[in-house]
């Protein structure tokens, strides 16, 4: 009699997808490597994968630890086809010949990126010939670096720069390294829990210029529409169980970059995570504004050579109605 129930409702399942009302599960078992990083607002992707999300709206994904600085690589290859990465690094790899389509935003940062300084450094007119730690050209602190100074009246010419990942910039900074560090979350919290080795000298509530988007390779894209769905719909569903149950979203988020929930809870309080309200919001006309001002300060930090012909062809805002 099991097997009979069993056969039946196999069969009713075949009969369904043949008939174009397949499940989320049998729609899409796709798979999807995206690149990413620790930072704290990309945590929901990590709680979706933990919690059993993605499995349960049929993706099967692997979350792939990649340097900012080499994520467009990995698109290009195929070895990834999504990446989760700052709105202005989306315009450089789409302007340097790495197409990539953005299909919901995930954060805005309100004090989770920032540059910390020595405590002699009053404004950023003192940072003039100092020596900064900061990642990579082409990464979100390079491009914080040179905005804060653009706002400022100043170029990365004005300053030396040392490359080094954000967690080690902020690790040799409290060290006694360097001038001044550009990090972020969780690693920024270093030096705030260490005072006497300076100070933060401003951050992404002065300068709102981190935001954070998922995007996935136009080709990829396009041949798998369903699970990019997924994909986006388990991000708000992450957000729903933060909600929901706070407590065990933070462990499960702290554990990805080995911090308790407390911990994670403390870093996750300097950004807002961004649902499908906030979403439609921001890609209505926010998202390209921003990209425009993005684009001269990479052309002028030299990141990018010229600007993208269409900004239009950077983002698809229908997976978020």
């Amino acid at each position: 009699m099991v097997k009979m129930v069993v056969k039946v409702t196999s069969l009713l399942a075949a009969g369904l997808c043949a008939a174009g009302i397949a499940t989320t599960a049998s729609a899409q078992d796709t798979k999807i490597v995206l690149g990413m990083s620790g930072w704290t607002g990309f945590a929901p992707l990590s709680l979706a994968d933990k919690a059993g999300i993605f499995k349960k709206n049929g993706l099967d994904v692997e979350l792939k630890m990649i340097p900012q600085k080499d994520r467009h690589l990995a698109l290009a290859s195929g070895a990834i086809q999504c990446a989760a990465t700052t709105i202005e690094t989306h315009v450089a790899w789409n302007a340097n010949g790495v197409p990539i389509v953005q299909i919901f935003q995930m954060d805005k940062s309100y004090g989770a990126d920032g540059i910390a300084v020595r405590g002699d450094i009053k404004n950023f007119a003192d940072l003039k010939g100092k020596t900064i730690g900061v990642d990579a050209p082409g990464t979100a602190p390079y491009f914080g670096l040179a905005w804060m100074l653009s706002k400022n009246g100043m170029t990365l010419k004005d300053v030396k720069t040392t490359t080094l990942s954000p967690q080690a910039a902020a690790q040799a900074f409290v060290a006694g390294q360097n001038d001044a560090a550009m990090t972020y979350e969780p690693y920024l919290s270093t030096v705030r829990s260490n005072p006497a080795a300076g100070k933060i000298l401003a951050t992404t509530l002065d300068y709102p210029m981190v935001m954070d988007t998922v995007g996935c390779a136009p080709t990829w894209l396009k041949a798998n529409a369903k699970a990019a769905q997924a994909l986006t719909n388990s991000y708000f569903e992450a957000l729903e169980m933060i909600k929901a149950d706070p407590a065990k979203s933070n462990e499960l988020m702290g554990s990805a970059v080995k911090q308790t929930g407390e911990q994670f809870a403390k870093s996750a309080a300097y950004l807002r995570w961004q649902d499908k309200a906030a979403n439609q919001k921001f890609f209505a006309g926010e998202l390209t504004a921003f990209m425009k001002d993005a684009e001269k300060i990479l052309l002028e930090a030299g990141v990018i050579r010229k600007a993208p012909e269409d900004l239009a062809v950077t983002f698809d805002a229908s997976f978020i109605k």
